[in-house]
């Protein structure tokens, strides 16, 4: 091709283009392929079934105060009501209205504390008002209701108490599906800031716990009880699974 580029006259430009049109098949790239954004992969628990607040509220229901809400749930805390365990799961209705006419009468609460309620039987139960799929801000831990849920078992676990399965099963699935909606995983940890001094962290410090916590990460307590709290390793585990994690 450099031989024919230098033949003179016509026999030259014939000859450069030819070699032009061969340079551009010899050259030629394929256009680039579309780059194609891919999707954040977003792990999130089914929604379990959660009896809504009227069961429990009945004929002489209270009325729904105004909730108040923050920007999403990214951690919950574990409670239990250090009540009796020998009740039956029928009752839980009627357990549950003498949690709210505690709080709301003695503690004079504007609602109950807690976002969910779970009996030994494993039934979940609808707490405070304002939408069960909402981040709605509870007073179950002083110092971080903000950007949390709380989950009480119904009952006392103490030391050599048994937890029934059923129970920490549905804490899990509640957990799970709570925190699947922003997308954390129950096993990681998480930076909340203490708004009260009362609480284990002085008001505006950042605190690094877990995304699913005993109320005694938080609050000096002995809530949610030994037993219960022991097993909040493997029911991180099992929410993790819920969500579709390994």
């Amino acid at each position: 091709m450099l031989l024919l580029g230098c033949v003179p006259g016509a026999g030259a430009v014939l000859a450069l283009v030819v070699c032009a049109v061969g340079a551009e098949h010899s050259v030629a790239v394929r256009p680039p392929r579309p780059v194609v954004a891919r999707s954040p992969v977003v792990h999130r628990a089914p929604e379990p079934r959660i009896v809504p607040r009227a069961v429990w509220a009945g004929a002489g229901a209270p009325g729904q105060p105004h909730p108040h809400y923050d920007d999403r749930v990214v951690a919950v805390f574990v409670h239990h009501t250090d009540s009796p365990n020998t009740y039956r799961c029928a009752d839980a209705p009627r357990i549950i209205r003498s949690f709210y006419a505690g709080q709301t009468g003695i503690r004079k609460w504007d609602d109950i504390g807690y976002n969910f309620l779970v009996d030994r039987c494993g039934t979940i139960y609808e707490g405070r008002a304002g939408g069960i799929d909402r981040p709605v801000i509870g007073a179950h831990t002083l110092g971080f209701n903000h950007r949390t849920a709380g989950i009480a078992a119904i009952g006392t676990f103490t030391a050599g108490v048994p937890v029934p399965r059923a129970m920490t099963e549905a804490i899990a699935a509640v957990a799970a599906w709570k925190l699947g909606l922003a997308d954390i995983d129950p096993r990681s940890k998480v930076r909340l800031v203490s708004s009260d001094g009362g609480s284990l962290y002085k008001a505006g410090t950042t605190a690094l716990l877990h995304a699913l916590a005993g109320h005694n990460e938080g609050y000096r307590t002995s809530c949610p009880g030994a037993a219960l709290s022991a097993l909040l390793p493997s029911i991180r585990e099992r929410a993790a699974r819920l969500q579709g994690r390994h």
